[in-house]
């Protein structure tokens, strides 16, 4: 066995989503009018990759995923104008990149290296976690950002079960939002849906990947709606596991 069995999964996200949203930087938009279209057809290769790679499970997910994808980016984006993006519309690789990250670190958290040392890992990125909200809330007043990170620590305390997922979650959308603010793909208002003037916010807002619960809660009921024997079964082998420890 390799040391890292699902690397040719998730590895292909992180240099889509850095190389990709180069191409969709003002810098080199500036020089090339279409270069958007690289970023989709990085994107698109990319996901069209990972489908191949996974099960029939993520396969699935990652199809409800772009529906989700596209609406919640139509309502968060483009009605309530909670962040924009550069031409002002909905990039086409948006979607597609939202599909991929989820896949990408669900494979990461089944990464055998990682689920061995998996307490050491939530116990580093949950503090890294608050460490870096309040770095941008005492540095940047990030108030916006902070409070998705209190809300990200309360849903911990009513499920602790999924903070593996979402902290790997939380870092990745970091490293997203990052990429994406810096290379000035999209932005973010300096105050909540740029009305709400008692709640700044940071270009990026550090606790924003708090919408992923929402992204993932969605792209599981769609899946539990449609493969409702599959999804019984599986909750039943969960329920057995449990009473077995």
């Amino acid at each position: 066995m390799t040391k890292y069995k699902y690397l040719h999964i998730y590895l292909p996200v992180f240099f889509a989503l850095w190389v990709g949203l180069f191409f969709d930087s003002k810098i080199i938009s500036s020089e090339f009018i279409h270069s958007q279209y690289f970023t989709l057809a990085i994107t698109l290769i990319t996901f069209i990759w990972i489908y191949t790679k996974v099960s029939v499970k993520i396969k699935k997910l990652m199809l409800c995923g772009l529906l989700l994808a596209i609406l919640g980016e139509v309502f968060f984006s483009l009605i309530l104008g909670m962040y924009t993006y550069r031409l002002e519309n909905l990039p086409l690789y948006v979607p597609l990149g939202h599909s991929i990250i989820y896949a990408g670190v669900f494979y990461i958290t089944k990464e055998p290296i990682f689920k061995k040392n998996q307490e050491s890992i939530i116990k580093i990125l949950y503090v890294s976690m608050i460490v870096y909200s309040t770095a941008w809330l005492i540095f940047d007043n990030d108030v916006f950002g902070f409070i998705c990170m209190l809300v990200i620590i309360y849903i911990f305390k009513r499920r602790p079960n999924t903070k593996f997922f979402f902290l790997i979650m939380f870092f990745v959308i970091v490293y997203l939002e990052l990429l994406g603010t810096y290379y000035q793909c999209w932005y973010w208002p300096e105050i909540w849906f740029d009305k709400i003037a008692f709640i700044p916010s940071s270009n990026p807002p550090s606790g924003i990947s708090v919408f992923y619960f929402g992204f993932d809660a969605g792209c599981l009921w769609f899946y539990k709606k449609f493969n409702k024997q599959k999804w019984t079964r599986f909750r039943n082998l969960q329920k057995i596991k449990r009473e077995k420890i």
